[in-house]
């Protein structure tokens, strides 16, 4: 007689709960946490049809723009949000996240600062600061060219128009690595070997929310999925020095100072010399990725910067 057996159920799914991490942001970086706090995910569609996702912070009238870097998501900014406790927007660029994919790709930040403009005019239009890291420092600087009044002040953090193929070799590396994993764990591993200055648990927190679990088990980003073939190679932002040349807005980089980041001596003294306004803050225990290295620290920065303008 035949025996009945349950179908195979496949490969055990890993939990995972967009909105359901926050406290554990809070409790390792000591924040007070008195309950979940009110954050809601929203979507822009532009004119085109593309859609691009963002995550809105509190029920004010938001009071500050985060872009992340390549590769990265909105989430990128949560423990820095839970710090701030201030009304935010926090976008998944183009072609990252929950967003569509660019016109002309994910990198082409002078295509795609239209693209967030839009965003910004939706969700955020009083804002009264943009801050982006790494890619997203890049597209700060190419809104600020193409739309002005979305950018009352800019924080740039670590980086500069001067990152090129060399200073940015190691996150290449990291980025264009396996298309593909066999399970978390193998995800996890080489996210830790190409992230030394950060936690187990934040890489963690940080892979369930830029990854996606497929039905074999097997694990791809989430920005792989959307990437084209207009971001193959290394974009060159050399042309957004002109724009720094030009910025009469409040303007902040802060710079990581441990070996991982991509700015030097160099690129901080033509920030200098190109905006003698800038105000430059270095972070010692910080690499590329301060908000994930110390995000409490930046947050205190981002604060004290926008409350001097007001």
């Amino acid at each position: 007689m035949p025996i009945d057996r349950d179908p195979d159920p496949g490969p055990a799914k890993v939990p995972y709960d967009e909105f359901g991490m926050f406290q554990e942001n809070a409790d390792e970086y000591g924040i007070l946490y008195p309950g979940a706090p009110v954050v809601r995910r929203d979507a822009v569609t532009l004119a085109d049809g593309r859609r691009l996702s963002a995550l809105v912070w509190g029920t004010d009238d938001p009071e500050l723009v985060f872009l992340h870097g390549g590769a990265q998501n909105a989430h990128t900014w949560d423990t820095v949000a839970l710090a701030l406790d201030r009304p935010l927007v926090a976008i998944d660029l183009p072609g990252h996240g929950h967003s569509d994919q660019g016109r002309n790709g994910a990198l082409d930040v002078s295509a795609n600062a239209p693209d967030i403009a839009a965003v910004i005019g939706a969700l955020a239009p009083n804002a009264k600061a943009v801050v982006g890291m790494s890619l997203g420092g890049m597209l700060t600087l190419a809104l600020a060219a193409h739309a002005p009044a979305a950018v009352r002040s800019a924080v740039l953090v670590d980086v500069t128009p001067g990152v090129d193929e060399r200073k940015s070799s190691a996150i290449a590396a990291f980025v264009n690595g396996p298309d593909s994993f066999a399970d978390f764990d193998a995800l996890l591993a080489r996210t830790i070997e190409h992230n030394p200055t950060r936690t187990v648990s934040s890489l963690r927190r940080g892979i369930l929310h830029n990854a996606l679990q497929r039905d074999d088990g097997s694990w791809v980003w989430r920005y792989a999925r959307l990437r084209a073939a207009a971001d193959d190679g290394m974009p060159r932002y050399g042309f957004l020095w002109d724009t720094v040349s030009s910025l009469r807005v409040p303007l902040m980089l802060v710079r990581g100072m441990l070996p991982q980041s991509v700015v030097d001596d160099a690129d901080e003294s033509e920030l200098r010399r190109r905006a003698p306004h800038a105000q430059v803050v270095r972070v010692a225990n910080a690499g590329h990725s301060v908000q994930g290295d110390t995000p409490v620290e930046l947050a205190a920065m981002i604060a004290r910067f926008v409350d001097e303008q007001a």
